[in-house]
């Protein structure tokens, strides 16, 4: 049986690498009448900053416009929106409290709004390559126009189907994981810029050793403040009935330091770039605003620290909504311990959640700030940033829960004499 259960793990974990092993192929295939000296000089120059969050997350896809090049950005954006009009709809939040069917349509409609922005990315892209002073395409013929936009909004959506893929049949989230290791392909080329650098003697090897013992201490500081929780303790009813049984009378709702997760520092980048793009696709040029938005620079990193605490109350009150939760335990006669059932309990969770987020928005601006600093000024070659790196430390964290609910399952899986124990306990 355990044997039986462990294959099942290996064959998921082998099916994963495999449909990963694709995508990265894929990130190497170009899409057609592109020419990819042009690409090359348009990324080596700098011009191309707004396309820098995308070509990281893409692993590269994007210097390349491969038929990924977009990536599952896309995707990632629809369901960013969804989440949010979900919120705010009455009918959409109506929906998802349907169980799997509501899930399921929400997902359908996530899906359509993922191929119409995919495709509103693939023109603004297209516009801003041939838009340069030199044209990245072969040919201005608007055929090229069209392959361009059905090939990376095909890519995207063949993305979409691997990570859904690997959710049901392979291990950990499918999504995230392609991510991870667009994200993850940029640590090598890193490493060897960074020896270089040794070799040509801008930095000594005993800098570069302490270079690495500091990213590895930052990877550990994430990794501690992202597993941290805040226990709040709920107390059940018949608390007498159960301690006779042998059974707890008390559990903790969990509740997360970084509640909002990577989403604001994503959509901070992502609006401090937006006048940039907007002056590149329209062919302007404006020098106070360029060099405002400058990265590593006093009103980029000002701008930047504001957007991710805005961003971060902003979605922790809808990711954690205080007055559903204590409506919920209010349903199931739970209640805080030394706490009012109802507006009491609402706002004792909000008090806390307020709290917690504010400290969940200093931790995010000192692990996406840091990392800017140290690449603009010092010239540090760290390309994945603090965003990536807080990207990275979940999705592995996320993957080595699954890993290891996998193993608890299949090692407890077959219960028959637990489940006697407890009977008599019980009797």
């Amino acid at each position: 049986m355990q044997n039986n259960a462990n294959k099942e793990l290996k064959q998921r974990i082998l099916f994963t690498i495999f449909i990963l092993l694709i995508y990265r192929f894929g990130t190497f295939v170009p899409i057609p009448g592109i020419n990819t000296e042009v690409i090359k000089n348009i990324f080596n120059s700098g011009s191309a900053d707004m396309f820098g969050m995308i070509n990281l997350f893409s692993g590269g896809a994007l210097e390349r416009m491969s038929i990924f090049a977009l990536n599952i950005m896309p995707y990632i954006t629809s369901s960013i929106v969804m989440q949010l009009v979900t919120s705010m709809h009455k009918g959409l939040e109506a929906l998802k409290k349907e169980g799997e069917y509501g899930r399921a349509k929400i997902n359908q409609y996530t899906r359509y709004l993922t191929i119409i922005l995919a495709f509103v990315q693939s023109f603004g892209v297209y516009y801003a390559l041939s838009g340069s002073q030199t044209s990245a395409f072969v040919s201005d013929s608007p055929l090229y126009m069209w392959t361009t936009s059905v090939s990376l909004v095909g890519g995207t959506v063949m993305l979409m189907w691997f990570g859904e893929r690997i959710t049901s049949s392979g291990i950990g989230n499918g999504i995230s994981l392609i991510i991870f290791v667009g994200i993850v392909s940029s640590l090598p080329s890193t490493i060897v810029q960074v020896f270089d650098l040794s070799k040509t003697g801008v930095y000594s090897f005993a800098v570069v050793i302490i270079f690495f013992v500091l990213f590895i201490g930052f990877l550990m500081t994430v990794c501690f403040v992202e597993k941290v929780h805040k226990k709040v303790k709920i107390q059940y009813p018949n608390a007498s009935m159960m301690k006779s049984a042998g059974m707890s009378d008390s559990s903790f709702l969990p509740l997360k330091l970084n509640i909002s997760g990577v989403i604001p520092p994503i959509f901070a980048s992502s609006i401090l770039m937006f006048p940039v793009a907007i002056m590149q696709f329209i062919g302007s040029e404006n020098d106070l605003i360029s060099t405002a938005l400058r990265r590593g620079g006093a009103i980029y990193l000002i701008a930047f620290a504001s957007l991710i605490l805005f961003f971060s109350y902003f979605y922790s009150s809808i990711v954690f909504n205080t007055v559903d939760v204590a409506n919920n335990l209010k349903k199931s006669n739970c209640f805080i311990l030394g706490i009012r059932p109802g507006q009491a309990t609402a706002e004792y969770l909000d008090k806390l959640v307020s709290r917690l987020t504010m400290l969940g928005a200093i931790y995010l601006i000192f692990v996406c700030i840091v990392p800017e600093i140290l690449v603009t000024n010092y010239s540090i070659p760290l390309q994945i940033g603090g965003t990536g790196i807080l990207i990275m430390v979940n999705v592995v964290l996320d993957l080595v829960n699954q890993i290891q609910s996998h193993l608890f399952a299949n090692k407890y899986g077959n219960a028959n004499n637990i489940k006697k124990r407890r009977i008599r306990v019980r009797v």
